[in-house]
């Protein structure tokens, strides 16, 4: 099993070195693409990684390419890896009449990570790291598990480095275990999840909102410095800083949910939601302050630690229109400002979330036996 650590390196004028990497990768990179497309339009033929990486063997000779020199051979191969990866999806895309594009040019301050497979058991050493061929201090929050494979070096929009560490660590999962379960719909008014009892009900903060007038502060301020002075850069970095901030938190709250949840519930139950529609409608800003679908894949994640099920109910199962009493499904509550209604076969009243909690709960167990 691959784990990834993920670490900050600390801020130094070493640092400017990895800026130069970055940069000298984003040119191979565009080479790269263009070198494809002009092959493409002259022969119509598609070209492989080991073709790319001759290619780029040759021209390296040259005075004018000298200086791709100066980045590790692995990650000249990780880049051509990525363009073939890319173009393969594009094709297949291309034959399922998916919307789709192939890769694209990216600007210096677009590229902003390369990686390339990490040898020698030196190259870590206490809070060090040898990076391209020179070593950097990081801040060693954890300590590294199993063999390392793979490092990724990623530079975020306020200029920080981060190191990320793919570790080859034994697979160990846990048996699923017996215990209680639970059924939650997607809400929008205040509450994330809404269960069947209101004291399960997860309130999610809204992160996004306490930063929403220091967010505008901010863009303003950077609106009114000069195009590519230094007091824009430095007003960028400030307007980047606070929806790192936003990011960040919310991210530390899914986790400390996630587990929360994995260790009170042996199943869980979900509706598979078409997030991507939701978001096209008067809903998209709140699906993106919950960050619902990062949420679901965080906590599949957690589950298997905890062995705990993590059960997606099919989207077009009609969770609001059932009556969870009697079966009936009520067409009528396919408009979503109907927020309760009576079953007009049993009389049962119903609050419309709550209700699709249930029916979403008994569904996830009916999937989960006929997987067992």
């Amino acid at each position: 099993m691959i784990k990834t650590f993920k670490f900050k390196l600390y801020r130094s004028k070493r640092t400017r070195w990895l800026d130069r990497q970055l940069w000298i990768a984003c040119k191979v990179y565009n080479h790269c693409v263009s070198f494809y497309r002009h092959y493409w339009r002259l022969y119509h033929k598609s070209l492989n990684k080991f073709a790319l990486q001759k290619h780029i063997t040759k021209i390296k000779k040259l005075p004018r390419y000298k200086f791709w020199n100066g980045i590790l051979v692995g990650i000249i191969q990780n880049i051509t890896d990525r363009i073939e990866l890319g173009y393969r999806l594009f094709w297949a895309s291309l034959k399922r009449k998916q919307k789709t594009a192939p890769p694209k040019f990216k600007s210096w301050r677009n590229y902003r990570s390369f990686a390339y497979h990490f040898v020698g058991s030196t190259a870590i050493q206490g809070n060090t790291i040898r990076i391209a061929g020179r070593r950097y201090k990081f801040f060693k929050s954890r300590d590294i598990e199993g063999k390392v494979k793979l490092l990724t070096l990623k530079r975020d929009n306020c200029g920080d480095f981060f190191v990320c560490i793919d570790c080859d660590v034994p697979d160990v999962k846990k048996e699923t275990r017996l215990g209680e379960s639970i059924g939650f719909d997607f809400g929008f008014k205040g509450k994330m999840l809404i269960a069947e009892k209101p004291e399960d009900d997860i309130i999610a903060p809204a992160f996004f909102k306490k930063q929403e007038n220091a967010i505008a502060r901010a863009h303003r301020k950077l609106s009114t410095k000069k195009m590519r002075s230094n007091n824009r850069k430095k007003a960028h970095i400030e307007f980047a800083r606070i929806h790192r901030k936003v990011v960040n938190q919310r991210n530390a709250f899914h986790w400390r949910l996630a587990q929360e949840l994995c260790r009170k519930y042996a199943v869980i139950c979900f509706e598979n939601l078409n997030l991507r529609w939701m978001k096209r409608g008067n809903h998209g800003k709140k699906v993106a302050e919950y960050g619902f679908a990062n949420f679901l894949t965080l906590l599949e994640y957690v589950a298997t630690h905890y062995g705990t099920v993590v059960i997606r109910v099919d989207r077009f199962f009609p969770s609001s229109q059932l009556c969870d009493n009697c079966g009936f499904q009520n067409e009528e509550v396919k408009d979503v400002r109907i927020r309760e209604w009576d079953c007009p076969n049993c009389g049962m009243h119903h609050d419309r979330d709550r209700n699709a909690a249930r029916n979403i709960h008994k569904q996830g167990l009916n999937v989960l036996k006929k997987i067992g």
